[in-house]
């Protein structure tokens, strides 16, 4: 878990392990490159045209030490990797909502000509606003948790079915670390 101390005084990055929290006029900012392996299931059904679905989430909560802790942000970001068969590419869609089949809908989209490009764009979140600093407390540490995950539910049925309980489709990575408040602050 990253634990975040935030006080007043100019805008700082707090980095922890491959997590970059940095504060803004507006928010709060969350950058990182997540390190994972597409399993080589998901990566054949890729191949043969089947499109995936993936959902990064950040979960901000206020640490309280006299109940439990306070959720005061959670922002998900939803991307969907396919695979072009006519023109050889790969396509790779980002949206704040969730996608689905019947359409996009508002998402932004690149395409690439390897698959390993389209991953390491994948991997790369840049200055991902993940809360409104009116949420914050000045005074209290907050906890962020980043997971990112292959969304099964968005396979097409069969291989829904198929992938209940086997360990080929499992994707979740989760960033974690723990930050003490800084003496100045308390």
């Amino acid at each position: 878990m990253v634990c975040l101390a935030w006080w007043a005084g100019p805008a700082r990055a707090v980095e922890g392990g491959a997590l970059k929290l940095e504060r803004g006029d507006d928010g709060l900012y969350l950058s990182t490159v997540l390190q994972f392996n597409l399993p080589d299931l998901a990566r054949d059904a890729l191949e043969k045209g089947i499109p995936l679905y993936f959902v990064a989430e950040v979960e901000m909560v206020r640490d309280r030490w006299y109940w439990s802790d306070k959720q005061v942000a959670q922002t998900f970001r939803y991307l969907r990797l396919s695979y072009q068969p006519l023109t050889r590419r790969w396509r790779l869609s980002l949206s704040p909502q969730p996608l689905n089949t019947g359409g996009l809908g508002v998402a932004l989209g690149q395409n690439f000509d390897e698959l390993e490009d389209a991953l390491a764009a994948m991997k790369r979140i840049t200055r991902w606003r993940i809360a409104d600093l009116t949420a914050l407390d000045v005074d209290q540490g907050h906890t962020v948790q980043l997971r990112f995950r292959l969304d099964l539910s968005q396979l097409p049925r069969p291989f829904q079915i198929g992938a209940v309980g086997q360990s080929g489709w499992n994707l979740l990575v989760v960033r974690s670390q723990r930050w003490p408040l800084p003496e100045g602050a308390r």
